[in-house]
């Protein structure tokens, strides 16, 4: 099993930054891509970006050259940092990680963008 726990949400303001940290624990050993997606009441939940253990990175088009997906192996930790925030990023962020054909979800943490 692999426990996935987010940090760093809560409330911005349109134009603002905010950094959110994804620690995984467990059975990390070979744990492969991970990434953040995230659900506005009412949606779906959507990639917002992700990234492998060689660091090939993805982004879903709204947040293209706004959040930075970045990884840090040896903490066994992923970051998005959040600029020019928009009231439309206001959504509950979860981390994803995959480890050996198997996928897990941390609990969410909610974003909250003021205009």
């Amino acid at each position: 099993q692999v426990q996935l726990v987010e940090s760093g949400g809560g409330l911005g303001q349109a134009g603002g930054s905010l950094r959110l940290s994804c620690a995984a624990s467990g059975s990390i050993f070979s744990i492969g891509a991970m990434g953040w997606y995230r659900q506005a009441p009412g949606n779906q939940r959507d990639m917002v970006a992700t990234i492998t253990r060689g660091g090939s990175i993805n982004y879903t088009d709204s947040v293209k050259g706004r959040f930075t997906i970045s990884r840090d192996n040896a903490k066994n930790t992923i970051y998005l940092q959040m600029n020019s925030l928009k009231p439309e990023d206001t959504a509950v962020y979860y981390c994803y990680g995959e480890r050996l054909g198997m996928g897990f979800w941390g609990k969410g943490t909610l974003v909250t963008v003021s205009s």
